[in-house]
């Protein structure tokens, strides 16, 4: 099958299989402007690994997903992760490691796009929290980000897409309707993110809002700007390249 047969298998069996509703508008919007044919993808904290088979389903040549099941995480990830792989029988090498980005250790290989989805402030928690108040929980991140840069290949592609820490619910002592669940303290800002990246050797910061998938395109053209995700779920993308 070619690239966009592939893709089209992959659509079908996330909605088939009731995973992931209205993936081809989210994926779209997440990797805008982004082409996965023959690079090789790092996608850390991926659990099941919908975003890898995805990568490989648009042409990627190689995807490795790292997926400690640890806290943060679903119990069972890798299982379901075999049972997608098999189902799913893309050509394309996607495999899985339990192991967190600090423990990664395959200094051979280098990616030409590095995913971090819901997981950037699970890579140290206790850090993230403190971030911006203590030096050396920044110190900590600064040792993580340096180790994505040395695992990127010059001119690579960061995603980084999480919550950000300021919301207006949170701020008002209540609890967010739309997303309850989110401890907002656990998360930062995609600036402070940024300033941390570039000081590890990322560059060209570009931060996108993305508003509730469900909503679709009109939500994104109407929603999708800081001031409405400050009062809805405050869910940002933010893409740096490796300086070369």
């Amino acid at each position: 099958m070619n690239t966009n047969e592939t893709a089209e298998e992959y659509f079908r069996f996330v909605e088939r299989e009731r995973l992931w509703k209205r993936a081809r508008h989210y994926m779209n919007n997440l990797f805008q402007g982004l082409s996965f044919e023959g690079k090789r993808v790092l996608d850390i904290g991926g659990g099941t690994g919908l975003f890898s088979f995805y990568a490989a389903s648009m042409g990627a040549s190689k995807v490795i997903c790292l997926e400690p099941e640890a806290e943060g995480s679903t119990n069972g990830v890798r299982q379901r992760f075999k049972e997608i792989k098999s189902a799913l029988r893309i050509s394309t090498p996607v495999e899985q490691y339990a192991t967190t980005i600090q423990c990664f250790n395959d200094t051979s290989e280098k990616f030409d796009i590095i995913l971090s989805h819901n997981s950037i402030n699970h890579f140290d928690e206790e850090a993230c929290v403190n971030l911006m108040s203590d030096p050396q929980a920044r110190e900590t991140y600064g040792r993580i980000f340096k180790t994505l840069n040395s695992l990127a290949e010059n001119g690579a592609r960061l995603v980084v897409a999480d919550f950000t820490r300021r919301n207006f619910w949170d701020l008002c002592h209540l609890k967010n309707p739309f997303v309850p669940t989110i401890e907002w303290e656990k998360h930062a800002h995609p600036k402070e993110w940024a300033e941390l990246l570039a000081d590890a050797g990322f560059c060209n910061p570009q931060i996108r809002w993305l508003p509730f998938n469900r909503l679709g395109r009109p939500g994104q053209l109407i929603l999708g700007n800081p001031a409405a995700a400050y009062f809805l779920n405050s869910f940002f993308c933010l893409t740096m390249d490796k300086r070369g």
